[in-house]
């Protein structure tokens, strides 16, 4: 007999017993609470220093400080052609605050493209320096002098960046580094001769170079801060300086944001259905679990105050061979004190695994909340899988200080907001409509403020499809 045979006979036995199928509908189901793959370890909400906000709004308040620029040029691309938005132009910090559109249009007409090949030399070390460069694509390396004498990269620009501005306030300038283009770039140049022609013939651009050469360098510190006059190391009776600590005239200020949405619930469902787990109570877990991603993944990315684009563009770096090397994360620590925590895509800190085994390194872990945590020099690298990942394949890395006192990276919320669930977390009934369907409204208040530059570091463009 073939097992076709043998399987038709079996199946034309007749039943001797009950089947499972049919003793299934007199057994007890155990059943598992409703899951969720949306939900992420959020380790930004656990590890950030969340503060009480009284009134909806954290201002910042900061010692007067001399703004330079400190963000990034915007551009337009059209087919081949790359020009720059007129308004973009006052990150420069020769035409800072400068709010003339006619004129800053005229400038953005005088710029000229130049595309680069790789290893082109933009400026050499020593000449003088009579214009600025808008970096539109690519990277570019400053290159100086280290201290035996050799070449040392002093800095990695990218896309956006801008340098050689000194050029445009200081006809005596020279270039104090060697610029040299990594990869194929387009550059924007804006000669000082152009600059000069142009506030010939406005007033206002003349009296507004004026006011910027006549901010003494004396007056402020490193930071751009206004300085505090002090002595030190005098002996006998000299005259002591007198200061004061000026402040800011205009601090920001941070207001809460807020994520919302409106929960239904049948009352039918509600009424009959709560056994062995309670629907409405499992419904509103879910809720919550979504908005709490929604909140972490605003922190991040918000325009406004998130911390990928409220990172202070002299914090901002760029990974020297793409992949992020332990020599990058040295540098992103070296830029702030007592840094707390790093925060990367979960394949960004796979590529930085990948790096330190090739140089045959081998991180330390430490255990957070029952975790095993990676952590470079002490501090760990904790995953994020809100940070973005680009078409190219490229990401950012996070480095941050937190805590009010020590001047970092704070959370913002206000504790006591009416039907509270959890610290500026609220579900409030809204009623019942002619459908019978209960209604209630989810809101949670957030925000993040960054209390002094340093305390928040990027590093961009970080390649994580590199194997090598």
């Amino acid at each position: 007999m073939s097992v076709g045979d043998e399987v038709q006979a079996q199946q034309d036995r007749p039943q001797q017993s009950l089947g499972p199928s049919a003793a299934r509908n007199l057994a007890t189901t155990t059943k598992s609470a409703p899951q969720m793959q949306e939900i992420s370890s959020r380790w930004v909400l656990r590890m950030l220093p969340w503060v009480d906000v009284q009134g909806g709004t954290y201002r910042v308040n900061r010692r007067l400080s001399y703004a330079v620029g400190d963000g990034r040029i915007t551009f337009v691309k059209t087919g081949d052609e790359v020009t720059v938005i007129p308004a973009e132009l006052g990150e420069l910090p020769a035409l800072r605050s400068y709010e003339d559109d006619e004129v800053l249009g005229e400038l953005a007409r005088r710029c000229r493209q130049r595309e680069l090949a790789p290893g082109t030399v933009l400026a050499e070390f020593g000449s003088p320096a009579d214009e600025v460069f808008l970096l539109a694509h690519g990277k570019v390396e400053k290159i100086g002098t280290g201290p035996y004498g050799d070449d040392a990269v002093l800095e990695v620009l990218a896309d956006g960046a801008y340098f050689g501005d000194q050029a445009l306030l200081d006809p005596d300038a020279i270039w104090e580094y060697t610029a040299r283009a990594v990869t194929a770039c387009t550059v924007l140049t804006l000669p000082r001769h152009a600059l000069d022609q142009i506030a010939e013939r406005s007033d206002s651009l003349r009296e507004h170079l004026q006011r910027q050469r006549s901010i003494p360098a004396q007056r402020t510190n490193k930071y751009g801060e206004k300085e505090i006059e002090l002595a030190a190391g005098h002996s006998g009776e000299p005259d002591i300086p007198h200061t004061f600590v000026d402040y800011e005239a205009a601090p920001r200020e941070y207001e809460l944001s807020v994520a919302q949405t409106v929960l239904r619930v049948h009352t039918r469902v509600a009424d009959l259905y709560n056994q062995p787990m309670n629907q409405t109570e499992q419904q509103l877990r879910l809720t919550v679990e979504a908005l709490k991603e929604r909140q972490e993944h605003e922190l991040i990315n918000n325009r406004e105050f998130g911390l990928l684009n409220n990172c202070d563009y002299d914090q901002r770096l760029q990974p020297h061979d793409g992949v992020p090397s332990p020599d990058d994360m040295d540098e992103l620590l070296s830029r702030r004190r007592g840094s707390k925590l790093f925060l990367a895509h979960p394949r960004a800190i796979a590529a930085f695994g990948r790096e330190c085994n090739r140089r045959g390194l081998v991180p330390e872990s430490v255990e957070i909340a029952g975790n095993r945590i990676p952590t470079w020099r002490g501090v760990p690298i904790f995953p994020c899988n809100k940070i973005p990942v680009s078409d190219a394949r490229t990401t950012s890395i996070i480095c941050m200080r937190t805590g009010e006192e020590e001047q970092g990276v704070i959370g913002l919320r206000q504790s006591g907001i009416p039907d509270e669930i959890e610290p500026s977390l609220s579900v409030r009934f809204m009623g019942i409509n002619e459908q019978a369907i209960i209604k209630y409204l989810v809101t949670a208040y957030y925000s993040a403020a960054v209390l002094v530059p340093d305390a928040l570091g990027v590093l961009e463009n970080v390649e994580i499809g590199r194997w090598r």
